[in-house]
């Protein structure tokens, strides 16, 4: 079956699809059979979790095919940018001059992330630090000039490691408001018990939907930021994700990690603890991270850069594609 068509029978499922119980985002890829790729294109489902199917209402059941596509249902658990911390590479949190790609960064009242890679603006070619809007430019709650600290403040980071100023972000545009106290209690404590039964408590999507999580910040000095990535070296220009394409990330958790393109086309809601923000045109990997990897960028096996990596899943990756995340800003690699 042509791409073409699967695309289009995604299109055209795609908000029935997300409207079901536990179905945290939708994509085109392989079918997978007891572990193993198959060469069958399908449309992908990602799920929080597998529940039996008598657990699950009818409506919330998701069809073996749509339009004569075959489906795959794929356990991710939700997808959470990454900026909540979890175990890390020490020596990628240690204040560095210059600092590569790789290392600890954040807006002073973020708690760290991944410098992504030194890029230029198009404008006036001046060097610039890339890495996500959610790192840089807390969630869209900064202003231009804010300090950018490396390391991030969670990593020891104080005004004495200022590293650049931001300058620019491409907006998140979330599809619900922040919770109150009582809304998160009840939806941690109630949540768990609610999804068994199969109401679990359900944020839809809506018309704002998002491709880029993406900023940038001007260094105070260009000599304090090297274009190296660590374990990767210079990024050699960009590329177009397919299915199947090897790539690398160097990022301030997990170090480097490796994997593949497993989907393309995804449409994915992201938690950014306790708001949401719906991203189309997403691409999804099998490689490595974690929470403080937000910000890295992605690479193919001949170092170009393919994404901006910004969130995540239990067995899953997500990424920005790189010509996306560029045109937005205004930068060229």
């Amino acid at each position: 079956m042509a791409w073409e068509e699967l695309r289009v029978a995604k299109a055209e499922h795609e908000a029935e699809l997300l409207r079901r119980a536990n179905v945290v985002g939708v994509a085109l890829g392989r079918k997978v059979v007891a572990g193993r790729e198959t060469g069958e294109a399908c449309i992908v489902v990602f799920v929080d979790r597998k529940v039996p199917k008598d657990a699950l209402r009818r409506r919330d059941l998701v069809p073996s095919a749509v339009d004569d596509v075959p489906t795959d249902v794929v356990e991710t658990g939700r997808f959470t940018a990454l900026g909540m911390l979890e175990s890390l590479a020490v020596s990628r949190t240690k204040r560095m001059r210059p600092a590569p790609g790789g290392v600890s960064i954040a807006h002073a009242r973020v708690t760290a992330g991944t410098l992504g890679s030194l890029v230029r603006r198009r404008e006036d070619g001046r060097p610039v630090i890339l890495s996500n809007n959610h790192v840089l430019a807390n969630s869209n709650d900064a202003s231009r000039g804010d300090a950018i600290l490396q390391p991030g403040p969670y990593d020891g980071g104080t005004s004495r490691d200022r590293i650049a100023a931001l300058e620019a972000f491409v907006p998140v545009a979330f599809t619900n408001p922040e919770p109150g106290p009582f809304a998160r209690l009840l939806e941690r404590g109630l949540g768990p018990l609610l999804a068994r039964a199969g109401l679990g408590l359900r944020r839809l999507p809506s018309a704002k939907s998002n491709v880029v999580d993406g900023a940038f910040a001007v260094p105070d000095r260009e000599d304090d930021v090297a274009p190296d990535i660590l374990e990767i070296g210079r990024p050699a220009g960009t590329a177009a994700a397919d299915l199947g394409t090897r790539l690398r990330k160097s990022g301030r958790t997990t170090a480097l990690t490796s994997g593949k393109v497993t989907a393309l086309d995804a449409s994915v809601e992201v938690d950014y603890g306790g708001k949401t923000a719906v991203f189309r045109e997403q691409i999804v990997g099998d490689l490595g991270s974690k929470g403080g990897d937000s910000g890295s960028l992605v690479v193919d096996a001949d170092r170009r850069a393919v994404g901006l990596l910004f969130a995540g899943g239990l067995t899953t990756t997500l990424m920005n594609p790189i010509d996306a995340v560029l045109d937005a800003l205004g930068l060229r690699l």
